[in-house]
């Protein structure tokens, strides 16, 4: 099989945080899209989130995930940069929350669908695991 200790969490790689473009609407003095910061979340803080955004059903009597509030928590979750519990921020954009936040910043469907998309698809959950294991084994 192999070695137990190469599962110690020492040996364990961590995900570099990456940068997107998250609106066209936001641009610095060169007229570049200014860059957010992304981080992974966790399987651990996904499951709080997924939590925090399921409730149960009276009518049907199963429990019901809120799609949209579950992405917009992930989304805010995983943003580092712009600070999105900065209040000066918040109050710019009349949001209360960062989730709400992202909303207003990211005011086109269009990017903010292509926001979440990358930030739900940072964790490469749609490669397919053998070519995970194929590229682990280079």
């Amino acid at each position: 099989m192999g070695e137990l200790s190469l599962f110690l969490k020492e040996n364990k790689t961590q995900k570099e945080n990456v940068f997107f473009a998250a609106t066209r609407s936001l641009r610095d003095g060169d007229g570049e899209p200014l860059l957010w910061e992304i981080r992974a979340v966790t399987t651990r803080e996904d499951e709080e989130l997924r939590d925090a955004c399921t409730r149960f059903d009276n009518e049907t009597g199963r429990f019901r995930t809120d799609a949209n509030r579950y992405m917009a928590l992930f989304a805010a979750a995983a943003t580092v940069y712009p600070n999105l519990y900065n209040a000066r921020l918040q109050n710019s954009y009349g949001a209360n929350t960062p989730e709400d936040l992202i909303r207003e910043i990211i005011d086109d469907p269009a990017e903010y669908r292509a926001f979440v998309d990358f930030v739900r698809n940072f964790g490469d959950a749609k490669t397919p695991i053998a070519e995970r294991i194929e590229d682990a084994k280079n």
